[in-house]
């Protein structure tokens, strides 16, 4: 059995996810691509996709919101994430029980005597006939758990109903800052003019299009990512349509057999990443792409930076620009290649405006 070591793993995660050389594709194929974009921070998506696309424009993913070609909805890990109206459609019957799940583990000892079917039925109409805030959706109906404050209600409402974000949440130069925009929720059915599909769609195909774009990966990495769990026996039923291999530390990955695998030595540009970036997270053990020491950066919400296929450190923007903030010592080629690339994220997040790159510490 072949073994793949990290460099090999880094690769292979930086083609698929389109981060060794940018692709000339719509923003909705690397959306459909990548099963989603983590976008809990609203406008972080759109780095994702300038880091992934050639010439991305803001205005092409503003269009997609807008036309409702894409949606911002919870699903993976019960995170909200950016898809395709059709992956939302699709897949949120599959990823439903592990959400309620989450949400009731968290949740459980505040929502005493509610039954969750009850809330649905109670919660839904009002979210269809408008979006809300789901605290406002929760006020509505919360005479009938006056135990329960409202705030927890909202947070159930959020996994019981099948919910999209709306408009102007998540729309580049919206006029207001992400965080003051409004979090306003209706159904899927009401935004996407159907509601999705009843049978939960084939989670043997799921993985298989994870392994296109994170691969090769193991099913600790697939349970990583998604947050569904009874995976074994789907995992089982596929198996024949899998190249397995190891990886350096004898765990067995699995992979589909045409999906790309560069040579461990191929150069890998500087590539800054938005904050929860799934080529980060989308893994149980992430050392192919980050030191262990710095694992909990993205899930912490720090945006990082990519050089030669590794996070070497974190970036911040403001008005005047983009700042790095080394987590080791860049060589003057490396610093000479990020700060190219920082020009450019600049230059892109000040809609071309002038923009400065500096270098922290």
């Amino acid at each position: 059995m072949d073994v793949l070591d990290d460099r090999a793993l880094n690769r292979a995660t930086l083609a698929r996810q389109l981060l060794l050389d940018r692709a000339a594709r719509p923003a909705r194929e690397v959306v459909e691509h990548l099963v989603g974009l983590q976008a809990q921070e609203p406008l972080e998506p759109y780095v994702g996709l300038w880091s992934r696309i050639a010439g991305f424009a803001p205005t092409e993913l503003v269009t997609l919101l807008h036309e409702r070609t894409v949606v911002r909805t919870h699903l993976q890990r019960r995170t909200i994430h950016l898809l395709t109206a059709a992956d939302a459609l699709a897949l949120r019957s599959l990823f439903q029980p592990m959400l309620v799940q989450r949400m009731y583990t968290t949740l459980s000892r505040v929502l005493p005597g509610v039954d969750l079917a009850e809330l649905a039925a109670a919660g839904r109409p009002h979210l269809h006939a408008e979006p809300l805030r789901l605290p406002d959706a929760a006020r509505r109906i919360a005479d009938r758990w006056p135990q329960v404050k409202v705030r927890d209600l909202a947070d159930a409402l959020g996994s019981v109903v099948e919910l999209v974000q709306v408009p102007p949440r998540g729309v580049w130069g919206s006029g207001s800052t992400p965080t003051a925009l409004p979090a306003a929720y209706t159904t899927m059915e009401a935004w996407l003019g159907r509601a999705p599909d009843r049978e939960p769609a084939d989670a043997g195909e799921l993985i298989l299009r994870y392994l296109r774009a994170y691969g090769p990966a193991s099913s600790a990495d697939v349970r990583a990512w998604s947050g569904l769990t009874g995976l074994p026996e789907v995992l089982k039923r596929i198996r024949p349509q899998l190249r397995i291999f190891r990886d350096a530390r004898g765990r067995e990955l699995l992979d589909v057999p045409d999906a790309p695998l560069p040579h461990p030595d191929t150069p890998a540009p500087p590539r800054f990443l938005p904050a929860f970036d799934n080529a980060v997270l989308g893994y149980s053990d992430r050392r192919r792409i980050i030191d262990d020491e710095h694992r909990n950066l993205s899930a912490a919400g720090e945006r990082v930076l990519l050089v030669d296929g590794r996070v070497a450190a974190t970036w911040t923007s403001d008005a005047e620009g983009v700042t790095v903030h080394p987590l080791r010592r860049l060589s003057a080629a490396e610093r000479a290649d990020v700060e190219r690339e920082g020009h450019a994220l600049a230059a892109f997040l000040a809609e071309g405006a002038p923009a400065a790159v500096r270098f922290a510490g």
